[in-house]
């Protein structure tokens, strides 16, 4: 959870919720800027020398910024917010149908089942690996 810059106290989740939507609502007025300046831009370009296109190269420039800016506000889209373990069954079912087409046996294996370390076990295992008068 973030702080209030302001008096220092833990940020409230409707604060955090307002943030987030004060960003959002940035990036959209950033968007229709965009957008607007684009046309702007073409319509110059046109009057002035339609034979070179000069107002995509400020235009490039600009959508890479407003790239970023969805990125920071948005995320990568399917990247990011969609890893969930609910994801990444579904990811592991759909790689396994694919494997199943081409005729491999897809059945789960079966877990082994490991055995608790017996004491005599331990012991072997602190005398291989090593001396606590080694450690530093």
């Amino acid at each position: 959870m973030g702080r209030n810059k302001k008096n220092l106290e833990p940020l409230t989740p409707y604060d955090i919720a307002r943030r987030r939507v004060e960003e959002k609502k940035k990036f959209y007025s950033h968007l229709s800027t965009y957008v607007v300046m684009s046309v702007f831009f073409y319509l110059i370009n046109y009057l002035s020398n339609p034979t070179y296109w000069w107002f995509l190269w400020p235009m490039l420039g600009w959508g890479v910024g407003l790239a970023m800016h969805y990125v920071k506000i948005f995320g990568i889209p399917g990247l990011i917010e969609e890893m969930t373990p609910e994801w990444e069954e579904k990811q592991i079912q759909a790689e396994l149908n694919k494997l199943e087409k081409r005729g491999m046996n897809t059945s789960k294996p079966e877990q082994k089942e490991e055995k608790p370390l017996e004491l005599k076990e331990l012991e072997k295992r602190k005398r291989d690996s090593w001396d606590d008068s080694e450690l530093v």
